[in-house]
């Protein structure tokens, strides 16, 4: 049953990230990415106020909110330059460069967490992030010109931030639960969201009653996924675990076909086939439910 359920909230957080990043893309047109950030989570923490009394069960230390503050600053980021480089980049593009946050967990999980990957699960995040090099075939520019296009370095940081924050994340999730975890990230990220507004001097514009119905689907979106990723960082290592997640590239692509008219959808689906096998090896590198 808990492998069922396992594998229930990956294929949720693989549909559910890059249909709000759809949404996120068509939205940047006429609001920033800040603004966007505080109404998905004003939406989201107003929800988690049902939940409030779940923070209550554990203890509060002073490392467990050092970690909770740190993973909301870092999100907040990431999902701020997520939005710059969707509304920038092709969406077909810009998700399956995450592929590479695996790697930068991997490291990072394996100073503070001590995950050691085995030697398929290795294998399997490098073709992984081979299989990413397919979706820049075609591309006007050439591949050694590649990191200096805007909307790659937007989606490096926004790699970096939340490659980062899921190891901290995984520290929150031993420290109290899965729900605990996504009730203080909610609150953080409008927390840090409002900070980022005034420090950067940015003005609030109200959306339309059209783009608050977006808004909020956005919210449902985001809050599927970050509430399937906690569950699932609970269940197995954290750089397997985003491994996995790089299967939404499909999604990816397949929404960037057929909702902003992108090109160069066949080499970008055979990057995808490569990425799909690197994620096969490394399910079998990993026991899902841990003993």
């Amino acid at each position: 049953m808990d492998n069922i359920l396992l594998i229930f909230f990956i294929f949720l957080r693989i549909i559910s990230n890059p249909a709000a990043n759809a949404l996120q893309k068509s939205l940047s047109l006429n609001y920033s990415s800040i603004v966007i950030n505080i109404f998905t989570y004003a939406f989201l923490s107003i929800f988690c106020l049902f939940r409030i009394n779940e923070i209550f069960k554990y203890d509060i230390s002073l490392t467990f909110i050092f970690l909770v503050i740190t993973c909301g600053f870092l999100c907040t980021l990431g999902m701020i330059c997520m939005i710059k480089a969707v509304n920038i980049g092709e969406l077909s593009v810009i998700g399956p460069i995450n592929s590479y946050k695996s790697i930068i967990s991997l490291l990072i999980a394996m100073i503070f967490l001590k995950e050691i990957p085995s030697f398929s699960g290795f294998i399997g995040i490098i073709l992984i992030a081979y299989g990413s090099w397919f979706f820049f075939k075609g591309d006007d520019n050439q591949k050694i010109s590649i990191i200096k296009r805007k909307d790659i370095q937007f989606r490096i940081l926004a790699m970096t931030f939340t490659a980062i924050e899921a190891v901290l994340l995984k520290k929150v999730i031993i420290l109290s639960s899965p729900e605990v975890c996504f009730i203080y990230w909610c609150f953080t990220g409008f927390l840090w969201s409002f900070i980022l507004l005034f420090l950067l001097k940015k003005t609030i514009v109200l959306p339309s009653i059209k783009s608050i119905d977006k808004i909020f689907i956005i919210s449902v979106c985001l809050g599927i996924m970050q509430f399937s990723t906690n569950y699932v960082f609970e269940k197995i290592n954290v750089a397997y675990a985003l491994s996995l997640f790089q299967l939404s590239s499909i999604v990816s692509v397949l929404f960037g076909y057929k909702f902003f008219h992108e090109k160069n959808i066949l080499s970008k689906l055979i990057g995808s086939v490569i990425m799909i096998i690197g994620s096969c090896l490394i399910i079998t590198g990993e026991t899902f439910v841990k003993s």
